[in-house]
Protein backbone atom coordinates (compact mmCIF):
# COMPACT_ATOMS: atom_id res chain seq x y z
CA UNK A 1 0.00 0.00 0.00
CA UNK A 2 1.85 3.20 -1.20
CA UNK A 3 0.72 6.86 0.27
CA UNK A 4 0.49 9.85 -1.95
CA UNK A 5 1.81 12.58 0.06
CA UNK A 6 0.98 16.51 -0.20
CA UNK A 7 2.74 19.45 0.81
CA UNK A 8 1.27 21.40 4.16
CA UNK A 9 0.70 25.03 3.29
CA UNK A 10 -1.68 27.66 4.85
CA UNK A 11 -3.62 24.86 6.41
CA UNK A 12 -4.15 22.89 3.41
CA UNK A 13 -2.71 19.96 1.95
CA UNK A 14 -1.16 21.32 -1.44
CA UNK A 15 -0.83 18.69 -4.42
CA UNK A 16 1.94 18.16 -6.83
CA UNK A 17 3.72 15.91 -9.19
CA UNK A 18 5.08 13.05 -7.10
CA UNK A 19 9.01 12.23 -8.63
CA UNK A 20 10.12 10.98 -5.56
CA UNK A 21 9.60 7.37 -3.61
CA UNK A 22 10.39 6.26 -0.58
CA UNK A 23 11.17 2.47 -0.10
CA UNK A 24 10.75 0.08 2.76
CA UNK A 25 14.26 -0.54 3.69
CA UNK A 26 13.07 -4.41 5.12
CA UNK A 27 11.49 -5.01 1.48
CA UNK A 28 12.88 -2.81 -1.20
CA UNK A 29 10.12 -4.20 -3.74
CA UNK A 30 7.34 -2.00 -1.46
CA UNK A 31 6.85 2.00 -2.12
CA UNK A 32 6.16 3.43 1.10
CA UNK A 33 5.14 6.80 0.09
CA UNK A 34 5.30 8.97 -3.53
CA UNK A 35 5.73 12.93 -2.73
CA UNK A 36 6.51 15.72 -4.58
CA UNK A 37 10.59 17.41 -4.94
CA UNK A 38 9.24 20.93 -3.73
CA UNK A 39 11.11 24.26 -5.37
CA UNK A 40 12.06 27.68 -3.35
CA UNK A 41 8.81 28.96 -4.88
CA UNK A 42 6.91 26.05 -2.26
CA UNK A 43 9.26 27.43 0.07
CA UNK A 44 8.34 31.04 -0.38
CA UNK A 45 4.76 29.82 -0.28
CA UNK A 46 4.95 28.33 3.16
CA UNK A 47 6.83 31.56 5.29
CA UNK A 48 4.28 33.70 3.68
CA UNK A 49 2.11 31.75 5.27
CA UNK A 50 3.84 31.43 8.41
CA UNK A 51 4.59 34.90 8.31
CA UNK A 52 0.52 35.37 8.08
CA UNK A 53 -0.37 33.21 10.99
CA UNK A 54 2.12 34.85 13.29
CA UNK A 55 0.60 37.86 14.77
CA UNK A 56 -2.50 35.60 15.57
CA UNK A 57 -0.70 32.61 16.94
CA UNK A 58 1.42 34.78 18.88
CA UNK A 59 -0.71 36.84 20.92
CA UNK A 60 -3.08 34.04 21.03
CA UNK A 61 -3.38 33.29 24.78
CA UNK A 62 -1.09 30.73 26.24
CA UNK A 63 -3.69 27.90 26.63
CA UNK A 64 -5.18 28.16 23.24
CA UNK A 65 -1.53 27.01 22.39
CA UNK A 66 -1.23 24.59 25.07
CA UNK A 67 -4.83 22.91 23.97
CA UNK A 68 -3.69 22.25 20.28
CA UNK A 69 -0.40 21.02 21.72
CA UNK A 70 -1.59 18.84 24.28
CA UNK A 71 -4.55 17.62 21.44
CA UNK A 72 -2.12 16.99 19.06
CA UNK A 73 0.02 14.72 21.55
CA UNK A 74 -2.67 12.30 22.72
CA UNK A 75 -3.73 11.89 19.15
CA UNK A 76 -0.16 10.59 18.46
CA UNK A 77 0.01 8.05 21.40
CA UNK A 78 -3.63 7.05 20.59
CA UNK A 79 -2.15 6.05 17.51
CA UNK A 80 1.15 4.51 18.41
CA UNK A 81 0.19 1.17 16.69
CA UNK A 82 -0.84 2.52 13.01
CA UNK A 83 2.11 5.35 13.58
CA UNK A 84 4.66 2.88 14.88
CA UNK A 85 4.01 0.34 12.21
CA UNK A 86 4.49 2.98 9.67
CA UNK A 87 7.82 4.26 11.17
CA UNK A 88 9.17 0.66 11.51
CA UNK A 89 8.15 0.15 7.79
CA UNK A 90 9.80 3.27 6.27
CA UNK A 91 12.91 3.63 8.76
CA UNK A 92 13.46 0.61 9.31
CA UNK A 93 13.63 0.47 13.68
CA UNK A 94 12.04 -2.57 15.06
CA UNK A 95 8.00 -2.46 15.59
CA UNK A 96 8.57 -1.89 19.36
CA UNK A 97 11.33 0.73 18.99
CA UNK A 98 9.50 2.70 16.42
CA UNK A 99 6.33 2.65 18.55
CA UNK A 100 8.78 3.98 21.68
CA UNK A 101 9.38 6.65 19.29
CA UNK A 102 5.88 7.64 18.81
CA UNK A 103 4.91 7.47 22.27
CA UNK A 104 7.93 9.82 22.90
CA UNK A 105 7.00 12.62 20.52
CA UNK A 106 3.57 12.53 21.71
CA UNK A 107 4.80 13.09 25.56
CA UNK A 108 7.32 15.81 23.52
CA UNK A 109 3.87 18.01 22.68
CA UNK A 110 2.48 17.09 25.80
CA UNK A 111 5.26 18.48 27.98
CA UNK A 112 5.15 21.55 25.69
CA UNK A 113 1.64 22.09 26.18
CA UNK A 114 2.54 22.77 29.89
CA UNK A 115 5.80 24.85 28.70
CA UNK A 116 3.32 27.26 27.01
CA UNK A 117 2.09 28.02 30.12
CA UNK A 118 4.85 28.48 31.71
CA UNK A 119 6.96 31.15 29.69
CA UNK A 120 7.68 34.04 32.61
CA UNK A 121 10.07 36.49 33.34
CA UNK A 122 11.42 38.63 36.05
CA UNK A 123 10.51 41.82 38.15
CA UNK A 124 13.98 43.51 38.87
CA UNK A 125 14.52 46.81 41.64
CA UNK A 126 16.60 49.51 39.26
CA UNK A 127 19.70 51.15 40.39
CA UNK A 128 17.38 54.71 39.97
CA UNK A 129 14.57 55.47 42.35
CA UNK A 130 11.21 54.86 41.14
CA UNK A 131 12.02 53.02 38.61
CA UNK A 132 10.80 49.32 37.56
CA UNK A 133 12.38 46.84 35.24
CA UNK A 134 10.45 44.32 33.75
CA UNK A 135 11.65 41.19 31.69
CA UNK A 136 9.66 38.67 29.82
CA UNK A 137 10.26 36.50 26.33
CA UNK A 138 8.55 37.07 23.24
CA UNK A 139 8.04 34.69 20.46
CA UNK A 140 10.57 35.41 17.30
CA UNK A 141 8.60 34.30 14.26
CA UNK A 142 9.12 32.03 11.70
CA UNK A 143 11.33 29.11 12.17
CA UNK A 144 12.79 26.47 9.58
CA UNK A 145 13.23 22.96 10.97
CA UNK A 146 15.23 20.66 9.30
CA UNK A 147 14.78 17.06 10.44
CA UNK A 148 16.55 13.66 9.80
CA UNK A 149 15.52 10.47 8.90
CA UNK A 150 16.84 8.63 12.24
CA UNK A 151 14.14 9.94 14.44
CA UNK A 152 11.30 11.16 11.34
CA UNK A 153 8.67 12.04 14.23
CA UNK A 154 10.45 12.41 17.46
CA UNK A 155 13.25 14.91 16.27
CA UNK A 156 10.24 16.86 14.09
CA UNK A 157 8.64 16.89 17.59
CA UNK A 158 11.23 18.14 19.59
CA UNK A 159 11.83 21.17 17.48
CA UNK A 160 8.48 22.04 16.24
CA UNK A 161 6.59 21.53 19.78
CA UNK A 162 8.65 24.24 21.61
CA UNK A 163 8.60 26.59 18.58
CA UNK A 164 4.65 26.71 18.24
CA UNK A 165 4.29 26.36 22.55
CA UNK A 166 6.32 29.50 22.57
CA UNK A 167 4.25 31.38 19.43
CA UNK A 168 6.22 31.33 16.49
CA UNK A 169 5.10 29.46 13.37
CA UNK A 170 6.87 26.71 11.35
CA UNK A 171 8.19 25.35 8.40
CA UNK A 172 9.78 21.89 8.39
CA UNK A 173 11.54 19.89 5.72
CA UNK A 174 11.74 16.11 6.63
CA UNK A 175 14.42 13.93 5.69
CA UNK A 176 13.99 12.33 2.09
CA UNK A 177 14.11 8.38 3.39
CA UNK A 178 10.95 8.88 5.95
CA UNK A 179 8.40 11.35 4.69
CA UNK A 180 5.12 9.39 5.47
CA UNK A 181 5.89 9.31 9.23
CA UNK A 182 6.47 13.17 9.03
CA UNK A 183 3.11 13.70 6.97
CA UNK A 184 1.72 11.50 9.85
CA UNK A 185 2.48 14.17 12.24
CA UNK A 186 1.71 17.00 10.12
CA UNK A 187 -1.88 15.99 9.82
CA UNK A 188 -1.95 15.62 13.26
CA UNK A 189 -0.97 18.67 14.09
CA UNK A 190 -3.44 20.12 11.81
CA UNK A 191 -6.35 17.83 13.33
CA UNK A 192 -5.60 19.01 16.45
CA UNK A 193 -6.70 22.68 15.31
CA UNK A 194 -3.68 24.55 14.35
CA UNK A 195 -4.59 27.24 12.76
CA UNK A 196 -4.01 27.58 8.21
CA UNK A 197 -0.32 28.97 8.23
CA UNK A 198 0.94 28.05 12.00
CA UNK A 199 2.13 24.66 11.07
CA UNK A 200 3.57 24.33 7.18
CA UNK A 201 5.66 21.21 5.67
CA UNK A 202 7.78 21.69 2.15
CA UNK A 203 8.74 18.35 1.32
CA UNK A 204 11.55 17.46 -1.30
CA UNK A 205 15.31 17.50 -1.65
CA UNK A 206 18.46 19.70 -0.69
CA UNK A 207 16.94 22.82 -2.50
CA UNK A 208 14.18 23.11 0.13
CA UNK A 209 16.29 23.17 3.27
CA UNK A 210 18.85 25.64 0.94
CA UNK A 211 15.72 27.63 0.02
CA UNK A 212 14.66 28.04 4.25
CA UNK A 213 18.46 28.52 5.30
CA UNK A 214 18.56 31.34 2.68
CA UNK A 215 14.91 32.75 3.25
CA UNK A 216 14.77 36.74 4.47
CA UNK A 217 11.76 35.97 6.26
CA UNK A 218 12.93 32.36 8.13
CA UNK A 219 13.79 34.23 11.83
CA UNK A 220 15.56 31.26 13.17
CA UNK A 221 16.51 27.82 11.60
CA UNK A 222 17.06 24.59 13.51
CA UNK A 223 19.18 21.71 11.73
CA UNK A 224 19.92 18.12 12.69
CA UNK A 225 22.03 16.16 10.13
CA UNK A 226 25.36 15.92 8.93
CA UNK A 227 28.36 18.15 9.79
CA UNK A 228 29.48 19.07 6.23
CA UNK A 229 25.06 20.21 5.30
CA UNK A 230 25.26 21.94 9.17
CA UNK A 231 28.29 23.93 7.90
CA UNK A 232 26.39 25.65 4.92
CA UNK A 233 22.56 25.94 6.71
CA UNK A 234 25.19 27.81 10.01
CA UNK A 235 26.59 29.75 7.03
CA UNK A 236 23.26 30.73 5.43
CA UNK A 237 21.52 31.68 8.30
CA UNK A 238 24.05 33.79 10.02
CA UNK A 239 25.48 35.96 6.87
CA UNK A 240 21.38 36.99 7.23
CA UNK A 241 21.13 37.44 11.38
CA UNK A 242 18.85 34.66 11.78
CA UNK A 243 19.10 32.08 15.21
CA UNK A 244 20.21 29.14 14.12
CA UNK A 245 20.47 25.82 15.97
CA UNK A 246 22.61 22.80 14.93
CA UNK A 247 22.82 19.14 16.19
CA UNK A 248 25.79 17.32 13.86
CA UNK A 249 26.24 13.79 15.12
CA UNK A 250 28.74 12.08 17.35
CA UNK A 251 31.70 9.55 17.72
CA UNK A 252 30.62 8.40 21.13
CA UNK A 253 33.19 7.22 23.35
CA UNK A 254 32.27 4.10 26.09
CA UNK A 255 35.23 3.63 28.43
CA UNK A 256 35.05 0.83 30.81
CA UNK A 257 37.76 0.20 33.38
CA UNK A 258 38.53 -3.37 34.93
CA UNK A 259 36.24 -2.42 37.85
CA UNK A 260 33.34 -2.57 35.98
CA UNK A 261 30.17 -4.87 36.47
CA UNK A 262 30.84 -6.70 33.48
CA UNK A 263 27.34 -8.35 32.65
CA UNK A 264 26.29 -4.69 32.93
CA UNK A 265 29.28 -3.27 30.79
CA UNK A 266 28.81 -6.00 27.91
CA UNK A 267 24.74 -5.06 27.72
CA UNK A 268 25.56 -1.33 27.89
CA UNK A 269 27.82 -1.49 24.91
CA UNK A 270 25.74 -3.54 22.72
CA UNK A 271 22.66 -1.77 23.80
CA UNK A 272 24.40 1.27 23.12
CA UNK A 273 26.03 0.30 19.73
CA UNK A 274 23.67 -2.26 18.13
CA UNK A 275 20.10 -0.88 18.59
CA UNK A 276 17.98 1.05 16.60
CA UNK A 277 20.66 -0.14 14.09
CA UNK A 278 23.10 1.73 15.19
CA UNK A 279 21.72 4.59 13.69
CA UNK A 280 21.48 6.92 16.60
CA UNK A 281 24.04 10.36 17.04
CA UNK A 282 24.22 9.23 20.76
CA UNK A 283 25.35 5.43 19.89
CA UNK A 284 28.30 3.89 21.60
CA UNK A 285 30.33 3.76 18.16
CA UNK A 286 33.79 3.80 20.12
CA UNK A 287 34.53 1.46 23.00
CA UNK A 288 37.58 1.90 25.41
CA UNK A 289 38.57 -1.33 27.49
CA UNK A 290 41.09 -1.31 30.11
CA UNK A 291 43.60 -4.35 29.47
CA UNK A 292 42.63 -6.68 32.46
CA UNK A 293 39.58 -7.36 30.93
CA UNK A 294 39.94 -6.66 27.02
CA UNK A 295 40.02 -10.24 25.95
CA UNK A 296 37.13 -11.61 27.67
CA UNK A 297 34.86 -8.45 27.37
CA UNK A 298 35.59 -8.33 23.58
CA UNK A 299 34.34 -12.37 23.66
CA UNK A 300 31.35 -11.70 25.28
CA UNK A 301 30.44 -8.23 23.19
CA UNK A 302 31.18 -10.75 19.81
CA UNK A 303 28.85 -13.42 21.25
CA UNK A 304 26.09 -11.12 21.66
CA UNK A 305 26.51 -9.61 18.01
CA UNK A 306 26.45 -12.97 16.72
CA UNK A 307 23.55 -13.76 18.19
CA UNK A 308 20.89 -11.08 17.85
CA UNK A 309 18.54 -11.63 15.24
CA UNK A 310 18.96 -9.15 12.10
CA UNK A 311 15.58 -9.12 10.19
CA UNK A 312 12.67 -7.44 8.94
CA UNK A 313 11.31 -4.43 11.66
CA UNK A 314 7.66 -5.91 11.16
CA UNK A 315 8.88 -8.88 12.76
CA UNK A 316 8.35 -9.39 16.10
CA UNK A 317 11.42 -11.86 16.99
CA UNK A 318 13.57 -9.44 14.84
CA UNK A 319 16.23 -7.50 17.38
CA UNK A 320 17.69 -5.37 14.70
CA UNK A 321 16.45 -3.51 11.30
CA UNK A 322 18.26 -3.01 8.48
CA UNK A 323 20.16 0.40 7.27
CA UNK A 324 17.78 3.30 6.24
CA UNK A 325 18.88 3.18 2.25
CA UNK A 326 21.21 1.66 0.42
CA UNK A 327 23.90 4.10 0.42
CA UNK A 328 24.25 4.20 4.09
CA UNK A 329 24.68 0.61 4.10
CA UNK A 330 27.25 0.97 1.41
CA UNK A 331 28.90 3.53 3.85
CA UNK A 332 28.92 1.43 6.76
CA UNK A 333 30.45 -1.41 5.17
CA UNK A 334 32.86 0.76 3.58
CA UNK A 335 33.74 1.92 7.16
CA UNK A 336 34.37 -1.78 8.13
CA UNK A 337 36.63 -2.57 5.11
CA UNK A 338 39.25 0.43 6.11
CA UNK A 339 38.95 0.17 9.44
CA UNK A 340 40.60 -3.40 8.68
CA UNK A 341 42.50 -2.06 5.83
CA UNK A 342 43.98 -0.27 8.50
CA UNK A 343 44.84 -2.73 10.71
CA UNK A 344 41.43 -3.81 13.04
CA UNK A 345 40.53 -7.66 12.88
CA UNK A 346 36.97 -8.61 12.72
CA UNK A 347 35.45 -10.42 15.40
CA UNK A 348 31.79 -10.00 14.39
CA UNK A 349 30.02 -9.28 11.25
CA UNK A 350 31.25 -8.30 8.17
CA UNK A 351 32.04 -6.07 5.54
CA UNK A 352 29.02 -7.66 2.89
CA UNK A 353 25.56 -7.39 2.72
CA UNK A 354 23.44 -9.82 4.98
CA UNK A 355 20.80 -11.79 2.78
CA UNK A 356 17.74 -12.21 4.40
CA UNK A 357 14.38 -13.88 2.92
CA UNK A 358 13.37 -10.33 1.03
CA UNK A 359 15.28 -7.58 -0.41
CA UNK A 360 16.91 -5.39 2.12
CA UNK A 361 19.74 -3.26 3.59
CA UNK A 362 20.51 -5.94 6.02
CA UNK A 363 23.81 -5.88 7.78
CA UNK A 364 25.19 -8.01 10.60
CA UNK A 365 26.41 -6.11 13.81
CA UNK A 366 29.78 -5.72 13.42
CA UNK A 367 32.77 -5.50 16.15
CA UNK A 368 35.83 -4.52 14.91
CA UNK A 369 38.91 -4.85 17.53
CA UNK A 370 42.51 -4.32 18.52
CA UNK A 371 41.93 -0.19 16.17
CA UNK A 372 43.70 2.27 17.02
CA UNK A 373 42.64 5.88 18.45
CA UNK A 374 43.93 7.50 15.41
CA UNK A 375 41.99 5.37 12.53
CA UNK A 376 39.03 6.84 10.58
CA UNK A 377 36.93 4.03 12.16
CA UNK A 378 37.34 5.69 15.66
CA UNK A 379 37.35 9.74 14.14
CA UNK A 380 34.37 10.02 11.38
CA UNK A 381 30.75 8.71 11.91
CA UNK A 382 30.07 5.33 10.78
CA UNK A 383 26.44 5.29 11.44
CA UNK A 384 25.66 1.62 11.60
CA UNK A 385 25.92 -1.02 13.91
CA UNK A 386 29.39 -0.90 13.97
CA UNK A 387 31.76 -0.90 17.48
CA UNK A 388 35.02 -0.34 17.45
CA UNK A 389 37.42 -1.26 20.15
CA UNK A 390 40.66 -0.08 21.64
CA UNK A 391 42.75 -1.54 24.32
CA UNK A 392 44.19 1.12 27.05
CA UNK A 393 46.60 0.81 30.16
CA UNK A 394 44.58 2.78 32.36
CA UNK A 395 41.26 5.50 33.26
CA UNK A 396 43.77 8.34 32.26
CA UNK A 397 44.46 7.17 28.79
CA UNK A 398 40.51 6.24 28.47
CA UNK A 399 39.61 9.49 29.32
CA UNK A 400 42.29 10.89 26.74
CA UNK A 401 41.23 8.96 23.64
CA UNK A 402 37.58 9.75 24.79
CA UNK A 403 38.32 13.43 24.00
CA UNK A 404 40.70 13.15 21.13
CA UNK A 405 37.94 13.46 18.56
CA UNK A 406 36.25 16.95 17.35
CA UNK A 407 32.92 15.31 18.04
CA UNK A 408 31.22 15.94 21.79
CA UNK A 409 28.10 14.69 22.07
CA UNK A 410 27.56 12.01 24.26
CA UNK A 411 30.05 10.12 26.27
CA UNK A 412 29.67 7.18 28.74
CA UNK A 413 31.61 5.48 32.05
CA UNK A 414 31.46 1.98 33.23
CA UNK A 415 33.14 1.83 36.36
CA UNK A 416 32.13 1.12 40.43
CA UNK A 417 34.95 3.91 41.23
CA UNK A 418 33.14 7.05 42.25
CA UNK A 419 36.48 8.54 41.95
CA UNK A 420 36.71 7.76 38.27
CA UNK A 421 33.09 8.28 37.36
CA UNK A 422 32.60 11.74 39.07
CA UNK A 423 36.12 12.68 37.07
CA UNK A 424 35.24 11.59 34.20
CA UNK A 425 31.81 13.65 34.52
CA UNK A 426 33.87 16.99 35.15
CA UNK A 427 36.45 16.31 32.42
CA UNK A 428 35.26 14.73 29.58
CA UNK A 429 34.28 16.94 26.32
CA UNK A 430 30.73 16.05 25.77
CA UNK A 431 27.61 17.53 26.11
CA UNK A 432 26.10 14.63 27.98
CA UNK A 433 27.56 12.37 29.83
CA UNK A 434 26.73 8.76 31.05
CA UNK A 435 27.31 6.62 33.90
CA UNK A 436 27.13 3.28 34.25
CA UNK A 437 24.73 3.63 31.19
CA UNK A 438 24.40 3.38 27.34
CA UNK A 439 25.68 6.74 25.72
CA UNK A 440 22.31 6.49 23.73
CA UNK A 441 18.83 6.69 25.74
CA UNK A 442 17.78 10.39 27.07
CA UNK A 443 14.71 12.14 28.62
CA UNK A 444 13.16 14.15 26.67
CA UNK A 445 12.40 16.93 29.49
CA UNK A 446 15.93 17.89 29.61
CA UNK A 447 18.13 19.84 27.72
CA UNK A 448 19.88 17.54 24.74
CA UNK A 449 23.27 18.60 22.84
CA UNK A 450 26.73 18.55 22.66
CA UNK A 451 30.39 20.70 22.61
CA UNK A 452 32.43 21.07 19.66
CA UNK A 453 31.87 19.84 16.24
CA UNK A 454 28.35 17.98 17.39
CA UNK A 455 26.66 21.12 18.33
CA UNK A 456 26.06 24.72 17.72
CA UNK A 457 23.59 26.96 19.60
CA UNK A 458 21.21 26.89 22.15
CA UNK A 459 19.96 23.29 23.56
CA UNK A 460 17.32 21.55 22.32
CA UNK A 461 14.34 20.02 24.48
CA UNK A 462 13.21 20.24 28.08
CA UNK A 463 13.53 23.60 29.52
CA UNK A 464 16.46 24.99 27.95
CA UNK A 465 14.02 25.00 24.18
CA UNK A 466 12.98 28.69 25.75
CA UNK A 467 16.40 29.96 24.77
CA UNK A 468 16.84 29.69 21.31
CA UNK A 469 12.21 29.82 20.33
CA UNK A 470 12.13 33.31 22.46
CA UNK A 471 13.92 36.37 22.58
CA UNK A 472 13.99 38.25 25.88
CA UNK A 473 12.66 41.94 25.76
CA UNK A 474 13.33 44.09 28.90
CA UNK A 475 10.92 46.96 29.54
CA UNK A 476 11.78 50.12 32.19
CA UNK A 477 8.86 52.33 33.83
CA UNK A 478 8.98 55.40 36.07
CA UNK A 479 6.75 54.74 38.85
Amino acid sequence: MTDTLTHFIGGKQVSASTPLESLNPSNTNEIIAKFPDGSAEDVNKAVEAARSAFPGWSSATPEVRADVLDKAGSLIMERREAIGKLLAREEGKTLPEAIGETVRAGRIFKYFAGEALRRHGQNLESVRPGVEIQTYREAVGVYGLITPWNFPIAIPAWKAAPALAFGNTVVLKPANPTPATAHAMASIIHEAGAPAGVFNMVLGRGVVGDALSKHPDVNGVSFTGSQGVGSKVALAAVSRQARVQMEMGGKNPLVILDDAEFDRAVQIAVDGGYFATGQRCTASSRVFVQAGIYDKFIAAVAERAKALKVGDALDPTTQMGPAVTDSQLKNNLDYVDIAVKEGGRLLAGGSAPLKLGTPGYYMSPTLVVDTKITDRINNEEVFGPVISVVKIKDYEEGLAMANATNFGLSAGIVTTSLKHARHFQRNVKAGMVMINLPTAGVDYHVPFGGSRGSSYGAREQGFAAVDFFTQIKTAYSLS
